[in-house]
């Protein structure tokens, strides 16, 4: 992440501190920098988790961006060391890492179109019904009706991510916008180097093409080869891929 612009913005916590309250206002964002955080609402007197955000990971943008109060407290699972942004080192620290601008861009996008979907939900039937969030559920369903056995085998390991679908995401479940991509490497990452949205594997009239998606850091390489960022690779049975340090063999 290149943290060393922000070492001086460095602040650590305590496990079970509290970094924030709901209702409070601020001022900062934080970005994850070791350890866990927890973020939660109180309802009816208990925690109701709302997400834990790892290495990389940021919260409490929205007080910076919309200057409201804090719609959830925050607090630190285990000791944590957190970089705290101000309005003032914001417009820095969005120069500084793409990958932070472009999450944040994408849980905008999704926040409006829940909101779209609300609007949309009370004047076709004049009540205030919420649709669902636009997250890996739909696209699970839709990945199903694909098939045809193509995989990512993980190397020195029995592990393998089916393919599933004509239109597969790879990466790691972001907990900053909830979504969920189609082959999660998390549990294989152990460095956290594959990018929460990094490449798309999508199925072409003969055979499978890999893109990197914007904003993915660490490289996507295939056979050892970087890929350029949005220009398609296609791929053979065979083929060596790699998201970052995670190495896997491309198999149908």
């Amino acid at each position: 992440m290149g943290i060393n612009p922000f070492q001086n913005f460095m602040v650590r916590y305590g496990a079970t501190e509290r970094i924030f309250t709901e209702g409070d206002l601020g001022t900062t964002m934080y970005i994850v920098q070791s350890g866990k955080v927890r973020l939660f609402r109180m309802v009816d007197g208990q925690k109701r988790i709302s997400g834990t955000m790892e290495k990389g990971d940021f919260f409490g943008e929205m007080s910076i961006l919309e200057g409201l109060p804090r719609t959830m407290s925050a607090e630190a699972v285990d000791d944590a060391e957190l970089i705290e942004i101000n309005s003032m080192t914001f417009d820095k620290m969005i120069k500084g890492n793409i990958e932070i601008a472009i999450r944040m861009l994408r849980k905008l996008s999704l926040r409006l179109r829940d909101a779209e979907r609300r609007l949309e939900s009370l004047t076709l039937d004049g009540r205030a019904a919420i649709a669902p969030r636009a997250t890996a559920a739909p696209r699970a369903a839709a990945a199903r009706a694909g098939g045809g056995g193509a995989r990512l085998e993980v190397e020195g390991s029995e592990a393998a991510f089916p393919i599933e679908g004509d239109d597969t995401l790879i990466g790691r479940y972001d907990p900053v916008t909830e979504q969920m991509p189609d082959v999660d490497l998390s549990q294989v990452d152990l460095k956290r180097s594959v990018s929460r949205r990094h490449a798309r594997l999508l199925r072409a009239d003969d055979g499978f093409v890999l893109t990197e998606e914007v904003g993915a850091l660490n490289g996507t390489f295939v056979n050892g080869a970087k890929l350029d960022t949005g220009r398609p690779q296609p791929l053979q049975d065979g083929d060596r891929v790699s998201f970052g340090t995670v190495k896997l063999v491309f198999r149908r």
